[in-house]
């Protein structure tokens, strides 16, 4: 069952998630910024090439998070968990206006 998830949980969840990748202590990750966002389809922001998504407004989160000079972007739907997006993957969000 998947549980909506605040914006405080999902950035604690990216944290916890980019702690184990890189080795390092969740409270070394400094928030450089986290919104919430309506992505564009299923994807959030994130394809993969050859991949098919839903074709649906989702809202969410992205959150970006440091450790010194690495950046860590998370693109989350407000259901499931953070998902970290290599920069080379990432698409903006839905402009504020256009997601009303």
């Amino acid at each position: 069952m998947n549980v909506s998830l605040s914006l405080a949980q999902m950035i604690e969840a990216a944290r916890l998630d980019a702690a184990h990748a890189a080795g390092a202590p969740p409270e070394a990750f400094a928030l450089k910024a986290a919104e919430p966002v309506t992505w564009r389809d299923g994807s959030l922001g994130c394809p993969r090439d050859g991949v098919l998504y839903t074709q649906a407004l989702v809202p969410g989160y992205r959150i970006e998070l440091a450790l010194g000079n690495v950046e860590f972007l998370y693109h989350a739907g407000r259901l499931g968990r953070p998902v970290r997006c290599p920069p080379q993957r990432a698409q903006p969000p839905l402009p504020d206006a256009a997601a009303r």
